[in-house]
């Protein structure tokens, strides 16, 4: 049985490998900053793509997607322009905020485009 940072890893990886078979490009992993993590920045046809994975084995507590919160969205945006200050030569992309929902076993991934905006935050 995986321990809960192993797990959380290989929804990472899975959910990347999906992305990548719909056409995006990897930019990034795992790019932590104080308050904040990105799980995945990836780049999608002229757009910088934010992408939050989450996982639950039930949805006995709400599905994972509804785990991303205000509270949560609010640390993404700072972690996203944090990073885009680092890469000013994405400064300029447009960006998007998704989510990758894993759930169950065997894995079965979700993947919601837009998931959020800026002002939803």
């Amino acid at each position: 049985m995986l321990n809960r940072r192993d797990c959380g890893a290989a929804v990472e990886v899975a959910a990347r490998r999906h992305l990548e078979r719909a056409g995006l490009r990897w930019l990034a992993s795992n790019v932590c900053f104080r308050g904040g993590e990105l799980d995945l920045v990836m780049y999608d046809v002229m757009s910088v793509v934010f992408v939050e994975v989450r996982y639950r084995q039930q949805e006995s507590h709400g599905s994972a997607a509804q785990s991303v919160d205000r509270r949560k969205c609010r640390k993404l945006v700072m972690a996203a322009q944090l990073f885009l200050q680092r890469h000013p030569f994405l400064a300029q992309v447009p960006c998007r905020f998704d989510v990758v929902e894993g759930a169950g076993r065997p894995l079965q991934l979700h993947w919601i485009r837009d998931a959020f905006r800026l002002d939803d935050c």
